[in-house]
């Protein structure tokens, strides 16, 4: 569904006839498109200054090779595409005055949905309460300065693991995700890389080429979009729906040059079947993606045991089953990637929503407790959340209520199923390899809620 109103005033009459008005003036946002840039300008790329400038100086040389144009201090005026914040060795709050402080002279001149990336150590196995504190002042600042950022710029953070480098594979991985037009609708977000485990694609375009992908719910709206981004990013695809859904899974099988099966994944066998399918018909299974999900939304209040169960089965415990079946098969062991769709409900709760939310909130334990699992395998399975994203369903939301949903995070817009798709894409790839047990938020840094 199309956004009449951020055409309108992204240009012309509508611009200066918002801005006269105080009208909220969301950006068409920069998403990605296959031989384009990784970012619009110039990139100044700031360390904490505290004498230990390896991992500054390490990535401006990665950065420099990805053929950047990098900056290690701004020129007056010069128009940027990016901020990179090399905060890795911060031992006191006080230390990010320095760095911060200088990115901020240069905010005004960031291009139209340029990024601002900082890269910082988890504050979990912080060694002091100083550097406790130092490490976790990054997280308000950053989803702060989200908040401020204007014209589709975003900002969002890399958080490294203990003995994770600021140029490990999955940390550059991110890095470039970030940068890109891939997370055009993630902002104010982080994402922790665990271990050094990972490989960069040697084609940027198609990461994904000689991969096998399953995708539940792949018969409309971000199911299908999903399919149509792992396939550009040269995956197989096995697209899987419900039987009455038969005609449009057909044809996104078609579109995709895949599979269809008809299933429902809440029967006793589905996670059996999904992996005979792909054996038979492509010879293996990297990467799952549970897709598939219902709504029978009512107040609690007026809940009923079918509404209950119906949204608990298909959204929670249809992934359970099928990843038991996965691991139990041993044809589910070479780097294994599980991507789970939650939502931003299962994370700060919605009205009407308490079975949704109780299902997408068991998403997101069940990611974080079988990370472990697939780890001993070099696999990963990450939860991607969205926010409000302009589907079928969303359509069907009453005209004011939907605007004021849309323009209701930092973005002031609702996302696409693209968005939701290109991060699907990016965590099922080998780039993300040490990514695991995390939960990427696809928002637009929503401002209800948690």
């Amino acid at each position: 569904m199309t956004d009449k109103y951020t055409l309108f005033v992204s240009h012309g009459f509508g611009k200066d006839l918002a801005k006269k008005l105080g009208l909220p003036q969301p950006a068409v946002l920069r998403r990605y498109k296959a031989g384009e840039p990784l970012v619009p300008g110039p990139v100044l790329l700031l360390g904490s200054g505290n004498g230990n400038a390896a991992g500054a100086d390490e990535l401006a040389a990665v950065l420099l090779g990805w053929g950047l144009d990098v900056r290690r201090n701004a020129l007056p005026k010069e128009k940027l595409g990016a901020i990179i914040l090399v905060l890795d060795d911060v031992e006191h709050p006080q230390d990010l005055a320095g760095p911060v402080l200088t990115a901020a002279q240069s905010l005004r001149d960031l291009v139209p949905c340029a990024r601002v990336v900082t890269i910082s150590r988890t504050s979990a196995s912080a060694e002091t309460p100083a550097v406790a504190a130092g490490r976790q002042g990054i997280d308000g600042l950053l989803r702060s300065l989200a908040k401020e950022l204007r014209a589709g710029a975003t900002a969002n953070g890399i958080l490294l693991g203990d003995g994770v480098g600021t140029t490990s594979p999955s940390t550059l991985g991110a890095l470039r995700f970030f940068l890109s037009g891939r997370s055009a609708f993630v902002d104010g977000q982080f994402l922790t890389v665990t271990t050094g485990v990972g490989q960069l694609p040697t084609d940027a375009d198609r990461p994904l080429a000689g991969k096998v992908a399953v995708v539940t719910g792949a018969a409309r709206g971000i199911g299908a979009a999903i399919a149509r981004t792992l396939y550009r990013d040269g995956a197989r695809l096995v697209v899987v729906d419900i039987p009455a859904a038969g005609d449009h899974l057909a044809a996104v099988a078609n579109e995709v040059h895949g599979t269809a099966l008809q299933l429902d994944i809440t029967a006793e066998h589905a996670g059996e079947r999904i992996i005979a399918h792909a054996m038979e018909r492509h010879g293996g299974l990297d990467i799952v993606i549970h897709n598939a999900g219902i709504t029978r939304d009512k107040l609690l209040a007026n809940m009923d045991e079918s509404r209950w169960n119906s949204v608990i089965g298909v959204n929670i415990g249809s992934q359970l089953r099928i990843n038991e079946a996965l691991l139990a098969s041993g044809r589910f062991s070479k780097a294994p990637r599980i991507v789970s769709v939650a939502s931003t409900s299962g994370i700060a709760g919605n009205r009407g929503q308490t079975n949704y939310a109780a299902s997408k909130g068991g998403v997101i334990g069940m990611v974080r407790a079988t990370a472990p699992l697939l780890a001993e395998n070099g696999g990963s399975i990450n939860a991607v959340a969205p926010g409000f994203i302009e589907t079928e369903m969303t359509a069907r939301i009453p005209f004011a209520t939907r605007e004021v949903a849309r323009r209701l995070n930092s973005l002031q817009q609702g996302g696409r199923p693209g968005d939701v798709a290109e991060a699907i894409a990016f965590l099922a790839s080998d780039a993300a390899a040490g990514i695991s047990g995390e939960v990427l938020r696809v928002c637009g840094q929503n401002l209800v809620g948690a």
